[in-house]
């Protein structure tokens, strides 16, 4: 995963509240296992109305519990593969946030007055390392996890985590006690 330090440039704006991961993906698109492919069927229905612009910008607002509804991974994958980089929300359905931090989409809160300003401004910067979403010369500051912001920060996904013990990992597999047979490589 990349590390996120700052990302910077246009929002585009889903002025929406409760949309749920099947209006993120619907489950006909949820096939694969990959996590590429899925930018394509994002808001599928709703990108069938006339009118609906959505760009591919870093930057998504949108209303309060976003992603709330069924646990999908595939959500976030959408979102990113689509292009965007952060979500900046009210609020969001806490599986979907959860599931946004371990791939590498910022999932931002705000308050919703800060939101539509983002919004309105139509570009912005989401500061990580500083903790502040910066739009229209205005300063707005953001709470996080600290170790989901170090693992952000560092580009540090759940299979990285685990590599970063391989050594302790290594050491215990050779010298813990085996009473049955060897099912791994000599």
């Amino acid at each position: 995963m990349e590390p996120i330090t700052v990302i910077a440039g246009a929002v585009s704006d889903l002025d929406r509240s409760d949309v749920d991961t099947d209006q993120i993906i619907p489950k006909q698109f949820l096939k694969r296992i990959e996590r590429s492919g899925f930018g394509e069927f994002l808001f599928y229905d709703w990108a069938k109305q006339p009118g609906w612009e959505l760009p591919r910008n870093p930057i998504l607002t949108s209303g309060r519990n976003f992603g709330c509804g069924s646990s999908r991974e595939h959500a976030p994958w959408a979102i990113e593969d689509y292009g965007f980089r952060a979500v900046v929300a009210p609020s969001f359905g806490d599986i979907f946030y959860n599931n946004c931090m371990k791939v590498g989409l910022l999932a931002v809160v705000l308050a919703e007055a800060d939101v539509r300003a983002l919004a309105a401004a139509g570009e912005g910067e989401v500061d990580l390392e500083a903790q502040e979403v910066r739009f229209a010369g205005r300063c707005v500051s953001f709470e996080i996890d600290p170790e989901i912001r170090r693992r952000l920060i560092g580009g540090l996904d759940d299979i990285a985590l685990t590599l970063q013990g391989s050594d302790a990992i290594a050491a215990y597999e050779a010298e813990r006690e085996r009473t049955g047979p060897v099912t791994t490589a000599l």
